[in-house]
């Protein structure tokens, strides 16, 4: 911004000073050129007045020395005419061809017809003098004139003008110089608490609230230091605001864990004293106070998430997705179902520490809710495929992890909403707190990626999360040859599902 202020600054400048200083140029060249004219008039004149009285009285002799003295006086050139327009005296001397040549010019023609006549003659470029020449009549009698014609050098006049050229380009730069350093300073001036109140607001953006632009009050325009007030408020107020969000979910969250646990505790206890036919609305209140301590838990977990941008770090997804299969495989025996782990590899990516693991967690316990005796749910792992645009093989920038299960699935919008906060599905199985499929996204977007529902072939759900990959040096482990064959959609489900057994 500095640059291009500066640069705006200098060429208001050189176009005015071009509009002043080219016009006193020319000006004064004009100047010059008529009192060159006028100084060799002079001259002509005094001369012819001379020659006038010397040729009456018979001196021609004194004429010589004087045309001799007034050319070398000049250092021009001096040529005197008779009336019929032949060569009286010369300084330095002509030959007859010269003679007849000057003798025939149109100003040597007016001053013989009794008429002072000037010759300037100027260059194409730039209007130099190239040649100047004044003729005056020479009185010879009744209606008789001879002429005296004196040319000047233009040496002079040249070397007049150049100097006051030079003079106005020396004056020029010396402005353009002072125009520049003044320039600079405003351009500093204006640009600096802009650029600040730029970087202030890049680095709210990216989750710095405590960020302020403190120099751009001070300096600069009235109108940057006022946006520079207006947006150390506005981040003012939006910390305040985020802060207060977070305190209050963070404090309730932790207020409300002890008593529910205590109410837990409770409700265990007065399980062998209840009745039998008041045993459901017991199992009722139990599960109601699971899924309000799930839901406290999901709370803590993004009042955790927003109290600092946390940075991403490369995680091993095949790892965690082994891992987290082995942890929840006893889980879904106990309820009937079958948990499978796909045979690709994912390799590496990057993401907050702990994200991946809360991730798969969430989006198996959603799957197992939903999921019927019998039935297969599998977390499958898809790394980075090369597609080929053109000549040209493009690598895909994300990671995938699917959980897709054979429940009964969700409407197009429905799959739209079911990421917003405590939003269930109608009809949705009872224990869900409406947080989980939140707190997939939000981790998924903290780690640099995003989640999607996408219906399964078998009818179910098919959740992805993709996340920003790292690619491996040795192009990662791919599909195994027998695997790879049976990629196509309903092929790949029959191949998990018959190995489903050996899996889990």
């Amino acid at each position: 911004m500095t640059r291009r202020l500066l640069l705006s600054y200098l060429t208001v400048a050189l176009l005015v000073l071009l509009c002043l200083e080219v016009p006193l140029g020319v000006v004064y060249g004009r100047v010059e050129q008529q009192r060159a004219a006028r100084a060799a008039e002079d001259e002509a004149e005094s001369l012819a007045a001379y020659a006038a009285v010397s040729l009456a009285g018979g001196r021609a002799a004194a004429l010589d020395d004087r045309v001799a003295h007034c050319a070398a006086r000049i250092g021009g050139q001096v040529a005197v005419f008779d009336a019929e327009g032949g060569l009286t005296a010369s300084s330095p001397p002509l030959a007859p061809a010269p003679a007849r040549e000057l003798a025939a010019r149109s100003e040597v023609r007016s001053a013989l017809n009794g008429r002072a006549a000037t010759d300037v003659r100027t260059g194409p470029v730039g209007g130099g003098v190239r040649g100047l020449a004044a003729a005056a009549p020479v009185p010879l009698g009744s209606s008789r004139f001879g002429a005296v014609r004196v040319t000047l050098p233009t040496e002079a006049v040249h070397g007049r003008v150049r100097g006051v050229w030079l003079t106005l380009a020396l004056v020029g730069l010396l402005v353009l110089t002072a125009v520049a350093a003044v320039a600079f300073w405003l351009a500093r001036w204006t640009s600096r608490p802009i650029l600040e109140l730029e970087r202030a607001t890049a680095r709210l953006a990216e989750g710095d609230l405590a960020v302020r632009a403190t120099l751009a009050t001070s300096t600069g325009p009235p109108e940057v230091r006022r946006l520079a007030v207006t947006f150390n408020e506005t981040a003012a107020r939006l910390e305040h605001l985020l802060e207060s969000q977070r305190a209050f979910a963070g404090e309730a969250s932790h207020q409300l864990k002890t008593p529910l646990a205590a109410l837990r505790l409770r409700l265990d206890n007065l399980e062998p004293d209840v009745a039998a036919h008041a045993r459901s609305g017991l199992t009722a209140a139990m599960t109601e106070t699971e899924r309000l301590a799930r839901m406290v838990e999901g709370l803590l977990a993004m009042a955790r998430l927003d109290e600092k941008a946390v940075m991403r770090v490369p995680v091993d997804l095949d790892r965690i997705a082994v891992d987290r299969v082995q942890t929840w495989t006893p889980v879904f025996e106990a309820r009937g179902c079958r948990l499978a782990l796909g045979v690709e590899h994912a390799g590496q990516a990057l993401a907050v520490p702990g994200a991946v693991e809360q991730i798969l967690d969430n989006l198996l316990s959603n799957a197992l809710r939903v999921s019927r005796p019998g039935s297969v749910v599998l977390v499958d792992r898809r790394c980075p495929r090369p597609a080929r645009r053109g000549h040209r093989e493009h690598r895909s920038p994300w990671a995938e992890l699917h959980v897709i299960d054979e429940g009964p699935g969700m409407s197009p919008e429905h799959r739209e909403r079911a990421f917003d906060r405590f939003w269930r599905a109608p009809g949705s199985t009872e224990g869900g707190s409406g947080l989980g499929l939140s707190l997939v996204q939000r981790l998924a977007v903290a780690s640099g990626g995003h989640a999607v529902l996408e219906e399964a072939a078998g009818g179910g759900i098919d959740a992805v999360v993709r996340l920003p990959s790292i690619p491996s040096r040795g192009g990662g482990p791919g599909l195994s040859r027998p695997f790879q064959s049976s990629w196509g959609a309903a092929g790949r489900w029959t191949t998990i599902r018959a190995n489903a057994a050996s899996t889990t």
